[in-house]
């Protein structure tokens, strides 16, 4: 109305300047009921233009008048919108933070209030009821949002994870595959149908869950690729226990396929390469393991390798072992394989010289037990013997926990293999159960055949005759240091460092 009457009042503005600018006002003559009215054209127009706003004011007065209890209408529900929003928002701050009686009264407040949100305030009643430790109330919440289709997943979910709460694992499942069924995107519904399946080493199952959510966009292409190469590689190990020869060779062709999806994964390519040997294709085992070292080398890939022939050489496993090593050279791996395959030829100063590229590593047992080889290797028992005791309180490498103590690698429980499929699934990393589990695993410290000698004769002080000092070989253990006793004398001895007698190391 302001916009309209300033128009009008520009245009008045207008018209009037224009008639005073002409030099002649102009004549107007207004006749009405017997009276005559004269005035300038300029006059008359201001009067038309004050008339008109004058009618419209009073026209928009009455209509505002006319609308007052509308507005007051959308006043009141404007207020008890602000009102319920309020309350929802409190309310579920309380249930949030475990308030489960505030929870509820604002719960009851939102439902007085909120005319335009009956879903939320379903939501924080039913949230309010877990709060406050009402499950059958919150049950009865969540049942009824199943009657509205807008509703259904969440009530599905929170029934799903009330009956998980109370030990109904049936019934949760139902919950969570009907949910799954209605709706192609609720990642909760098959991360829980998932876990039931891998829980009770279902594998097969989990495969096809699997390809559902690639096939839905739950999961990324990458973690289904890395889910589908774990499964297989389970269900590969499942199968291979078995003794009909129709099952071991499905579990060949599993464990080939996880090795194919994902020639990283270390316990899919070991097994694979295991089995490939074991049906007599040294060549496509070789294969396998050579690219899988090229993405990720893991030790017990190099055991493998190294084990598929039996019938060489110390030169020829040598050899191999230098064309695996070759593959990725910079690996910390492969630069343990370098140290491997000089000892392997008994060749000491090709192992000490391997051994300088790992200068830097930490000193874990492994690396304490290559280095006492090599310095057995070298004929210096007094720094193997050193370096034994050393890795005797050096951390373990996880890794190397993944082998037992007969050599076989990755020797799972089926609950391994259901954590490692989704560790390995969402992350790309291995985990190490025998590790966690401290359970033994293959020696990471050598049995070196070093033994303590007879030690060079007490000097005596006085000139005395020298006695030798006695060393019994077979009170020690091959791994302790015994701390030299003084026999009981007048004089006063000193006493020389005794040193270590070896016999020679076996080549590899």
């Amino acid at each position: 109305m302001i916009r309209a009457s300033l128009v009008v009042l520009v245009v008045a503005a207008v018209v009037v300047a224009m008639l005073a600018l002409a030099g002649d006002a102009g004549h107007a003559s207004l006749t009405w009921l017997g009276w005559r009215a004269d005035m300038t054209a300029a006059t008359a127009v201001l009067i038309v233009f004050f008339a008109s706003l004058m009618a419209t004011i009073g026209w928009r007065t009455l209509l505002w008048i006319l609308a007052a209890p509308q507005r007051a209408e959308r006043a009141r529900a404007e207020s008890r919108r602000r009102q319920a929003n309020e309350a929802l928002t409190r309310g579920f701050l309380a249930a949030a933070a475990g308030d489960g009686s505030e929870a509820r009264r604002l719960a009851r407040k939102a439902a007085d209030l909120a005319d335009e949100a009956p879903g939320l305030v379903r939501v924080l009643a039913a949230q309010a009821a877990e709060a406050a430790g009402d499950a059958a109330a919150a049950r009865a919440v969540y049942s009824a949002m199943l009657g509205f289709p807008e509703m259904r997943l969440a009530g599905h979910k929170g029934l799903m994870q009330l009956a998980l709460a109370q030990g109904e694992r049936e019934t949760a499942l139902r919950h969570a595959q009907e949910a799954f069924s209605e709706t192609r995107s609720a990642r909760w519904a098959w991360r829980a149908l998932l876990e039931a399946r891998l829980d009770a080493a279902e594998w097969s199952a989990g495969l096809e869950l699997v390809k559902n959510a690639v096939d839905r966009r739950i999961i990324p292409q990458v973690t289904g690729e890395r889910a589908r190469a774990a499964l297989l590689a389970a269900l590969a190990a499942q199968l291979e226990q078995s003794d009909d020869l129709k099952s071991r060779g499905q579990a060949l062709d599993r464990a080939v396929e996880a090795a194919k999806l994902q020639p990283g994964f270390a316990p899919g390519v070991a097994m694979a390469a295991r089995l490939l040997a074991a049906d007599g294709k040294l060549g496509r085992a070789s294969a396998t393991l050579e690219t899988a070292w090229k993405i990720a080398p893991h030790p017990a890939l190099w055991l493998a390798y190294r084990d598929l022939k039996t019938n060489e050489t110390p030169p020829e496993r040598a050899d191999r072992l230098v064309a695996l090593a070759a593959q990725n050279p910079a690996h910390r791996e492969s630069r343990i394989l370098n140290v491997e395959r000089a000892l392997i030829i008994a060749d000491a100063a090709q192992a000490r010289g391997a051994m300088q590229a790992l200068e830097g590593e930490p000193v874990t047992a492994r690396i304490a037990g290559l280095r006492a080889r090599v310095a057995f290797a070298s004929g210096q028992p007094d720094e193997a013997r050193l370096w034994l005791a050393q890795g005797l309180n050096a951390a373990h490498e996880p890794d190397w926990s993944d082998l037992d103590p007969e050599g076989r690698a990755f020797a799972y429980q089926p609950a391994d293999w259901s954590r490692l499929v989704i560790t390995y699934s969402e992350t790309g990393e291995l985990i190490h159960p025998r590790h966690e589990r401290n359970e033994r695993g293959l020696s990471e410290l050598p049995e070196l055949p070093i033994a303590y000698a007879d030690a060079a004769p007490f000097i005596i002080a006085d000139g005395l005759e020298p006695a030798p000092y006695p060393v019994d070989d077979e009170a020690y253990g091959e791994d302790d240091l015994p701390m030299a006793e003084q026999a009981p004398s007048p004089p006063r001895r000193r006493q020389s460092r005794g040193r270590l007698a070896s016999a020679p190391r076996a080549a590899k």
